[in-house]
This record gives structure tokens, C-alpha cells and sequence, in this order.
């Protein structure tokens, strides 16, 4: 046993004893390669420097005695058993599954036969999904793995190769991979500092072993036939234990119910140290304190306890509690019960409070207190030392159970337990509301859970004096309620008024003797229209006229869109109201002329003065309004003093040219604003003008750029155009490809219909094929029809072979078997020219069974040719061999009785110049010229 292994756990770390992991576990042992599975394989080695065995392995039945299967390396498998591959196969793996970790402490190898020059140990840790070296072997380190060290490692994540020592003289003598070359995982990293725990979990622990042999050792080299070269181990021992991370002593026994696949070692660790799960991976439920660790020598990391007062049955690690309490506790209790709670279950849960006559520790720690969860702080916790409920800010009463007054609606969603009542001042009698529903006490003309609606019959809540009666007419109206912001009562059909009392809106009159509508125009009437006694119109603000359909004085712009005049309007309005009162004192003044027409000789005068007034008008640059303001004065000017009132020419020139200007004087200063928006809007224009310039130029110049370049790209893809109609000609490619005359030419840009037409069907193996598709077709066709006739001669190879490989029975006549032999011989020696030279002479293979034999062997060994052709040549010879063939029935029945007689005669003689001898279950003949195999059944007759 391995020194670092201990069965003490109280100081420290321990491990389980160390048995054979492969006992119990044979059919989770796996090889790549096993001799006879699929029929019966000879394996010749030799027995000196004259001697040569010959055995055969077939291992269709397990429980055989030629049968060498992987379960046959087990320590406990019957005597003189082992497992064997194919020959000449390489590499062969053997793999364990074992899905649970273990720990491996040693893997010893006995080998049959010759020794492996090079093989690799790789172990993987979880379950095959990755495989990684665990140490490499070999006789020639360098030669069989370069790249791998040959040193000790230096550290637990390297590998190195161990050279083996040389083998035997004879490599046939059973021999083993031990003493100071078996893999021992521990040993190899034994000079590397760490902890033994991180030892076996990193280099030692393991869900599967696999051996993987990378070279066939060297057989001798002797005259005649050479030795068979392949991998046999006699036994297998891979001894460890389960996994437990030194927190056990013992593997727990294994209960399964069928004793026949019952193990020596069971992945169940027997945990102790408070640790739990199948490998003590863990800490135990309640006792996660501190984190898991392995077990060191000397420090068994024990798990501990979670203080939680006898309340809890589990806890978990918390490493933020831990590094809070400076790596002394980081247990989080779970489950708390008896009404605890908390990280420790050291506190009452919600709706308990501490037991006075009780410990914490003790089940009945808690008692319910009774504080309502719904009006008390902390969900209804009680106070910890008083025991006294803490209500919520709008809740009273020692238990917390009901609401302030003015409050209601207790409720522990609620962070302040219950809502302030909103009862209306004027509505309700009281500030005061249910403490239930929240209803407050209304006044009669009131409604409403807050009292804020007006009683049916009444409306208009908002007022100072409350709600007001409706008044609806008991006769004209629906019904006594009215809308509660209105005060309208829903009134009959062709009545109208707030109380329905009188005619509706926009008629008046008496609703008795009939309503009559309103003359109003609707645009310029306010709501209602007329009144509803006298019919006259209601006009809005700035409207005026009988229908109030017109603008008052003080209000510009047309009907109905009448706004408030500028203020220049009051300026001229007051000018022309004092002109006049001028003018009409001046009339009184000027006696009236006869006749009512101005004297002949003031009308040249008034004509000169007119024209000086259009020059004025003229020499003025006024924009467009300002003209119309001046137009729109000298109409005024003109309405005022007409020619044949204008007196006032008479007695001077100029005095209707000072009129004008003192009628015009108000319109000055708009006409000076009009005249600087002008300018300014010219001078906007002016400087838009570059813009538009620049803007033109640019247009003008990507025109040109357009014209210029567009004309050689139309010309250059009308030339591609025409190219791809014309070039390339893919009329004789679409031939090469399918075999047929396309008659539609075929280009790039115009191809119509498929590439293949139907008739580019397959070829006939006599016809000519032209074409890659019929080509192919055919190449597949007759690539299957090999396909078949391969399969077909391989059943035929197999037939013979299980005819010769048949043990020999007294009541089997040796010239059927002669006779079966000569057939298959025939049918399979196709690929073999001088044996099938051999077998057409009839009498050598008549009387030389030995020889058949051997043709035999030389036949199983012979490659198929592996093209058609060659392979129709060899079939026109065997039936060219066939027809050639006589009567093997008639020549049988004239031989049999001679050919038995020599066959008996010849084996008399074998036995007594070889001296046969039984070994081992065969027979082994001294001979240096020849090789017979003697079965078991044979030297038993």
C-alpha cells in the first residue's frame, strides 16, 4: 500500500484501501481489437530455433477455450486465459469506463507474446469528453514520441516518457510492466511540492483509463514462415480506490441486487470530517460554515456547523457573508422552522414575537403576537423586547388593527395602512368618512363618496351657496334632473331655455302660441341668436347692423372677419371729424351760388391744382400699399370737397392741397413703413441674385458633364450587349457535356431551354458514348454492378473459407472435402495465375491435400483487382477453369476408396517422424520444413 495512504481521519486526511477497480467491472472494459470475432484466426509463433506452434483464436463464444476476449485479463478469469487482437493490427486501445471518479494508485500490465516497443496511458476526468497523457512508455523514447521529455516532471500539469527496459531473449515468454517502470501516478510526481490532496485530484483521480499501444514489438526472424506479429496481455490490474478527497477510510459496500456484476470497490465514499455526496465533495447539509476543502495531512478541513439555533436541518455557503464576517462564518440558514427567521433563524418570523418564558434555541422560541400584518410596520412584527405592535403612521389601536380618524381603508399594500377620506367642504357635513368604504356624510342636495356631486334636481356643486335647484318646467321639460355644470334640463321637442320655459335658441316669441325664427345672420349673432321676446338680433363684439351682418365703426376688413382698425384709424377719424366741423362753418360763411356750378373761371385753377396733386402723387416712389393708402386718401379728400362744393378753391389755391395733407397726415408714417419693407425686400432680392447665378452655372456645367460622358456609356454597353449575344459560342461545349446536338445556339446572354436536351440520355455498355453526363451515368451504373458482383464473390470466399477452416471430422469423407476445396479453389483463385495452373491438374490436387491446403491459404490472402475490366478478365478464366472441369462425382467414385487409404497411410507417417505432442490444448510437431495444425478434437480420436 501506498505510504501516503492513512485510515485515520480524526488527525487528518484518509484514504480507503486500495483493491483491483476492474473486479465486477468487465463489461465497462473495452478493446479496439479483438482476434477471431467474425470467424476462426491462426497465430503461429515459435517454440525455438526448429519449433513453431501454430493456435487458433476464435472468439464468437466468450466461454470458449479458443475464445481471447478483454474480459479474459481480468485477475479473476479462469486459468491459462488472455485477451488477444488481430494480427498485425496497430495501435489497439484498452479502455475502462468507470462514469464515477476513483483514484488510481498503480496499473500493472502482463503481456503474451511479444511486448509492446511504445504505448501511451491517458486517463479522462470527465466521462471520455477529453482525454488527456498520463505518462508515455517506450523502448526508444526519442524515436517512438519526439517532442515528449524524458525527465521527471516538474510540475503537475507535465507528462514525460519512461524508457522500458529491454525485453526478454525470447519476446514469446509471458513478462510484465512492474517493479520500477509500472505507472504509479503519485510516484511520478512525488518530488513536486504541493498537498497530497491536489496531488490525487489533479494527477490521480479519473472517470476512465485508457491504454493505448502505439507499436508491435519485434518478433525473430527464422527460416520459412515468419512468427505472427500482434498484442496480447495476459493480465490487467488497475488497483486504486474511490475518490473522497481524504475525507474517507472506506468505500461503502456495494448493494446492488445482482451479486454477478457486484464490485470490489464501489464509487460510494464512506464521508466523514461533515462531509457528504459520493466522492465527500461537499459539506453535509448543515454544515456549511465554512467552504469544503480536501483533507490535508494533518488538517482534516472538517466542516462546520451552522449556527441555527435548532431551527434549521440545512444551510449554504455565502461567500459574501463570509468575507463580511472576515472569513470567520458564512452559513445562510434555510428552511427556517418554529416560526423563525433570519440569516441564523434567530429571529421571529412575521406575525410571531419572542416567547418570554422560552430561549431561541428552543421550538417554542416563537408565539404569535397580535398585531395586524395589515396596520403594523414590519409586516406585524411585534416589538423584540416590548412585545407591543408598531402601527403604520394613519393607524391606531393596540393591535394596529384600525384606521385614524379621517382615514380608511386598511390595507397592508399600503405603506401608511390606511388613505386620507376626501370629503368635500361644501358637500359633507364632516371631515370624517367610513373608516371601511371611505364614504363621507353628505349634505341633502349632495351625493357621492366624497359628497363632491350634486343631488338628483340639482347642479352646479361649485358654487359658494351649494348645489341649486334645477327648476326644470314640470310641463315643457323630461324630467326635474338637469346637467350638473349647466343647470339645462333636458327639454321637449320645439322648446328651449335652461328651465325649458321658453322658445329654443335662435327663435323667439311664446312657445303657447308659436315660436318664430330669429332674422339674424348666424355668423355675426352670439349663442341664442335674437331675443326671445322681441326678436332682436344679439350682434358679437365688432358687429353692428340690424341682422348683424356688418362691421361697426373701429373695425377694418370685410364681414364676418371684422377686426379692431389699427391705431392709425383713430388718428384720421378724429382729422376728418374736426374737417368737418371746418367745412361746415366755412359753408355757413360762403353765401351759395346760383345755379349750384362754380364760376368759368375757377375751373382752369381747380384743373392746375389737380395736376399738381398727380405730380406730387407721381414724384413719390411709394410700393404698391402705400399707393393704395394714398388712393384710398385723395377718394376721402375728393368725397369731401367735390368740385362743386369746393369752395374753398375760390378763396384760396391751396387750401384743398393743405386739406389733403392734413387728411393724409395720419397715413405718413405707414406709408414710411411700407416703403422700408419695400427696400428691404429688394435688397434681398439683389443679394439672391449671385445665388441663382451660381446656381445655374453649376446646373449648366453637370449638364454638359452628362451629355458628354452618357453618350460613350450608351455605346459601350450596347457593344457588350451585342458581344454577350453573340460570343462566346457555348453551342459545342453543351455537346462535350451531354452527349447530343443541341440545335438552339447557346450564349451567354441567350440560352433558351436546358442546357441537356432529353435525348442526352445514358449510353449502353456496347454503344459509343460521346458526352461527360452519359459518361458518368454509366460510370455509376457499372461502379454499382462491381459493387454487386464483389459482394457476390465475397460471400463465395467466405463459404470456402469456413470450409477450410472447418475442423476435420471422422464421418466428413476427405474426398468431399478434397472435392469442396478444388471447386472453391477454382472460383476463388482468380487473381492468383500459378495456383490456378495448379488446380487444372487434376491429379496433384487429387492427391495432395496438403497442398490444396496451402493453395487455400494463398487464395484468402489474394487482393480482388480492383477495376472492371481486369475483374471480367478473372471471371472469363474461372469459367474458362470450370468448363474444364470433368465429372468430380464419377472420379470420386472411382478414387474414394484409394485416396482414404493413402490419407491414413500419410498420417501414420506424420506421427511417427514428427513425434507429435499435446500442449496446451493443441498439438506441436518438431519440424523445420513444415507446419500442421492438429486441433483438440483430431488428437483426442
Amino acid at each position: 500500500m501506498n505510504l501516503l495512504f492513512s485510515n485515520d481521519c480524526y488527525f487528518g486526511a484518509c484514504y480507503p484501501p486500495i483493491e483491483d477497480l476492474l473486479l465486477g467491472r468487465g463489461q465497462q472494459l473495452h478493446a479496439s481489437s479483438t482476434c477471431g470475432l467474425t470467424g476462426s484466426e491462426v497465430f503461429c509463433s515459435p517454440l525455438g530455433l526448429s519449433k513453431m506452434k501454430c493456435c487458433p483464436c476464435d472468439s464468437r463464444n466468450p466461454s470458449s477455450y479458443l475464445a481471447h476476449t478483454i474480459q479474459d485479463v481480468l485477475s479473476s478469469a479462469r486459468p491459462n486465459r488472455w485477451w488477444q487482437a488481430r494480427k498485425d493490427v496497430n495501435p489497439v486501445t484498452i479502455q475502462l469506463d468507470l462514469e464515477n471518479p476513483f483514484q488510481l494508485d498503480t496499473l500493472l500490465l502482463t503481456f503474451k507474446g511479444p511486448r509492446p516497443n511504445a504505448l501511451v496511458v491517458e486517463r479522462t476526468v470527465d466521462n471520455g469528453k477529453t482525454w488527456k497523457p498520463a505518462i508515455y512508455m517506450a523502448s526508444d523514447c526519442r524515436s517512438a514520441f519526439p517532442g515528449v521529455g524524458v525527465t521527471t516532471p516538474r510540475s503537475l500539469d507535465e507528462t514525460y516518457c519512461l524508457t522500458m527496459p529491454p525485453p526478454p531473449a525470447n519476446p514469446y515468454q509471458d513478462h510484465m510492466v512492474s517493479g520500477g517502470i509500472k505507472f504509479q501516478p503519485l510516484l511520478q510526481y512525488s518530488t513536486i511540492s504541493v498537498p497530497n490532496g491536489e496531488k490525487i485530484q489533479e494527477v490521480s483521480g479519473l472517470t476512465g483509463l485508457r491504454v493505448k499501444l502505439t507499436e508491435l514489438g519485434v518478433v525473430p526472424h527464422l527460416p520459412g514462415r515468419s512468427p505472427s506479429r500482434f498484442y496480447a496481455v495476459k493480465e490487467m490490474r488497475v488497483l486504486g480506490t474511490c475518490l473522497c478527497h481524504g475525507h474517507a477510510n472506506r468505500c461503502l459496500p456495494d448493494t446492488s441486487s445482482n451479486l454477478l456484476s457486484r464490485t470490489l470497490v464501489s464509487a460510494q465514499c464512506e464521508c466523514q470530517h461533515n462531509t457528504a455526496g459520493v466522492n465527500c465533495e461537499r459539506c453535509a447539509d448543515l454544515y456549511n460554515n465554512l467552504p469544503w476543502r480536501p483533507a490535508e495531512e494533518g488538517n482534516p478541513h472538517t466542516c462546520q456547523r451552522c449556527e441555527c439555533n435548532n431551527h434549521a436541518l440545512r444551510c449554504r455557503f455565502d461567500l459574501a457573508v463570509y468575507e463580511a464576517s472576515g472569513r470567520r462564518s458564512g452559513g445562510v440558514c434555510e428552511g427556517c422552522l418554529h416560526h423563525t427567521t433570519g440569516p441564523k433563524c434567530d429571529r421571529c418570523a412575521p406575525g410571531y414575537q419572542p416567547n418570554p418564558r422560552s430561549s431561541m434555541d428552543r421550538p417554542d422560541a416563537c408565539i404569535r403576537c397580535s398585531c395586524s400584518a395589515e396596520g403594523a410596520e414590519n409586516e406585524g412584527q411585534c416589538d423584540d423586547i416590548t412585545g407591543s405592535c408598531r402601527c403604520k403612521a394613519n393607524v391606531e389601536g393596540p393591535s394596529c388593527d384600525r384606521c385614524k380618524t379621517g382615514y380608511y381603508g386598511l390595507s397592508a399594500s399600503n405603506p401608511l395602512g390606511c388613505t386620507k377620506c376626501s370629503c368635500s367642504v361644501e358637500g359633507s357635513t364632516t371631515s370624517a368618512c367610513d373608516a371601511v368604504t371611505g364614504q363621507c356624510r353628505c349634505r341633502p342636495q349632495f351625493q357621492g363618496q366624497a359628497c363632491d356631486i350634486c343631488a338628483h334636481g340639482y347642479w352646479n356643486p361649485t358654487s359658494s351657496r351649494g348645489c341649486e335647484p334645477c327648476r326644470c318646467d314640470p310641463t315643457n321639460s323630461l324630467g326635474d334632473a338637469c346637467d350638473q355644470s349647466t343647470g339645462q334640463c333636458k327639454c321637449k321637442s320645439g322648446i328651449g331655455g335652461r328651465t325649458c320655459a321658453g322658445c329654443p335658441d335662435n327663435t323667439y316669441g311664446n312657445p303657447v302660441t308659436g315660436c318664430r325664427r330669429c332674422q339674424c345672420d348666424a355668423e355675426g349673432t352670439v349663442s341664442g341668436g335674437c331675443d326671445k321676446r322681441t326678436g332682436a338680433c344679439k350682434c358679437r363684439p365688432g358687429i353692428t347692423g340690424p341682422r348683424c351682418d356688418a362691421c361697426s365703426r373701429g373695425y377694418c376688413d370685410s364681414f364676418p372677419n371684422c377686426e379692431v382698425c389699427p391705431s392709425c384709424f383713430t388718428d384720421l377719424d378724429v382729422n376728418i371729424q374736426n374737417l368737418n366741423l371746418v367745412l361746415e362753418s366755412l359753408s355757413k360763411r360762403v353765401p351759395s351760388l346760383p345755379g349750384g356750378t362754380l364760376p368759368s373761371s375757377l375751373v382752369p385753377r381747380i384743373r392746375a391744382l389737380e395736376a399738381s396733386l398727380n405730380r406730387i402723387k407721381g414724384s413719390l416712389p411709394l410700393p404698391p400699399p402705400s399707393t393704395r393708402l394714398v388712393d384710398n386718401a385723395l377718394t376721402q379728400f375728393t368725397n369731401i370737397c367735390p368740385l362743386h362744393h369746393c369752395l374753398c378753391m375760390a378763396v384760396n389755391t391751396a387750401f384743398c392741397l393743405c386739406t389733403w395733407l392734413v387728411l393724409s397726415k395720419g397715413n405718413f408714417s405707414a406709408i414710411k413703413n411700407a416703403y422700408d419693407k419695400s427696400t428691404d425686400a429688394a435688397k434681398k432680392v439683389s443679394a439672391s441674385e449671385n445665388t441663382v447665378e451660381q446656381s445655374t452655372a453649376v446646373r449648366k456645367v453637370a449638364t454638359d458633364l452628362q451629355n458628354k460622358i452618357q453618350s460613350a456609356n450608351t455605346i459601350d454597353l450596347e457593344k457588350l450587349n451585342q458581344q454577350l449575344n453573340t460570343k462566346p459560342d457555348l453551342t459545342p461545349t453543351a455537346k462535350q457535356v451531354c452527349g447530343s446536338t443541341r440545335w438552339d445556339r447557346c450564349t451567354p446572354a441567350n440560352c433558351e431551354g436546358d442546357l441537356c436536351p432529353p435525348e442526352a440520355q445514358p449510353c449502353g455498355r456496347r454503344e459509343h458514348c460521346v458526352g461527360a453526363l452519359p459518361l458518368g451515368t454509366l460510370a455509376v451504373t457499372d461502379a454499382e454492378e462491381v459493387k454487386d458482383r464483389l459482394q457476390q464473390l465475397n460471400d463465395t470466399i467466405k463459404q470456402a473459407t469456413s470450409q477450410v477452416e472447418a475442423p476435420r471430422r471422422p464421418d466428413l469423407k476427405p474426398k468431399r472435402n478434397a472435392s469442396i476445396l478444388q471447386v472453391a479453389s477454382a472460383v476463388i483463385c482468380c487473381s492468383m495465375a500459378p495456383f490456378c495452373i495448379q488446380l487444372t491438374d487434376r491429379g496433384n490436387a487429387r492427391d495432395n491435400p496438403t497442398l490444396i491446403n496451402n493453395i487455400s491459404e494463398e487464395v484468402l490472402r489474394a487482393k480482388l483487382p480492383d477495376n472492371l475490366p481486369a475483374l471480367k478478365r478473372k471471371l472469363q478464366k474461372i469459367r474458362d477453369l470450370l468448363a474444364g472441369l470433368p465429372n468430380t462425382s464419377a472420379i470420386l467414385g472411382r478414387t474414394g476408396p484409394q485416396l482414404d487409404t493413402a490419407l491414413r497411410l500419410l498420417q501414420e507417417a506424420k506421427d511417427a517422424r514428427y513425434n507429435c505432442q499435446p500442449y496446451d490444448g493443441a498439438a506441436y510437431c518438431s519440424s523445420s520444413s513444415t507446419v500442421d495444425i492438429i486441433s483438440d478434437q483430431s488428437w483426442a480420436v
